[in-house]
């Protein structure tokens, strides 16, 4: 099963992301269960709750067709103390509102080392990598203190496009977090295809898809695998630039998404577009179920 939707707005309360979703014919949606460009946040109040129940039964939706998104504010592998510790808590309170919702993951973006490097020190790779394992070991502490005044609810590492000093851009990236969260049945991964495709990893023809799929497998496992955003890109293959764009109008191109809607692999995670014009979300939804394959084609 195949559960696609797109990141609707819960503008005037979370309750209403499922009404939007429902509104375009998405059986998937993220969502922001919080102002993602403020810290602070109002508490979830009881009416609130109590209508988000309400939608997710009137329109059939369980946590496993459901991916939010935390604050964009927050940075996990923040060099500075006190603003880690500020995003730490953020953290945390994003984990506990899912939580209440009754969700099971939480996506968020690994973080960033926010180091400023020059012209030579760009080009020294193993300089780079020493500043980002550095960002990662935080990263994974990040994490673990988390999920360790937490409960129930994964979180879920997106992988990145590798803007400026971004953290995640590599499968190697994803893994190594992986393998330093304590609690491994609550950590999980996001593929975002455009982020995927500008990072480096090819995924236009069959032979391409497959080999980094593999290369997925290999590095991450399929096994955490906990969501999809689905975009297609505006700027080339490993141009380490974040731009979305309507599917089949970017560089990657419509093929690369009938081999995902047709890999079983990734059968039942929310698949959610993020692409730029949300006046077609419900073509684009449309147009993804229709290159699912049957045995009778």
């Amino acid at each position: 099963m195949k559960y696609i939707g797109a990141h609707t707005s819960a503008s005037g309360g979370v309750f209403n992301a499922v009404e939007n979703a429902s509104k375009i014919g998405a059986k998937a949606f993220a969502l922001f269960t919080k102002n993602q460009k403020r810290w602070d946040a109002k508490a979830l109040d009881a009416k609130t709750i109590d209508k988000w129940f309400k939608a997710l039964e009137t329109h059939n939706m369980s946590a496993k067709q459901i991916l939010p998104h935390d604050s964009y504010l927050i940075n996990l592998g923040h060099p500075e103390l006190e603003k880690l510790e500020k995003s730490r808590m953020a953290f945390i309170d994003e984990l506990q509102r899912c939580e209440i919702l009754g969700l099971d993951r939480l996506n968020f973006h690994p973080g960033s080392h926010l180091e400023k490097l020059n012209k030579k020190q760009k080009e020294d790779l193993d300089l780079i990598e020493k500043i980002e394992k550095k960002s990662l070991d935080v990263v994974v502490e990040s994490i673990n203190i988390a999920l360790d005044k937490t409960s129930g609810v994964s979180a879920v590492i997106e992988n990145t496009a590798g803007q400026g000093s971004n953290l995640g851009y590599k499968f190697e990236h994803l893994g190594y977090i992986i393998n330093g969260v304590e609690d491994k049945s609550r950590v999980g991964v996001c593929i975002d295809t455009c982020h995927m495709f500008t990072a480096g990893y090819d995924i236009r023809t069959k032979e391409t898809y497959e080999k980094t799929m593999e290369e997925f497998d290999k590095i991450v496992g399929f096994k955490y695998l906990k969501g999809m955003h689905i975009n297609d890109s505006k700027p080339p293959l490993g141009s380490r630039v974040d731009r979305h764009h309507s599917l089949g109008l970017g560089e990657i191109g419509l093929d690369a998404f009938k081999f995902i809607m047709n890999d079983k692999r990734i059968d039942e995670v929310p698949m959610v577009l993020e692409t730029i014009d949300e006046t077609i979300w419900d073509k684009e939804i449309e147009l993804l179920y229709s290159m699912i394959e049957t045995k009778d084609n």
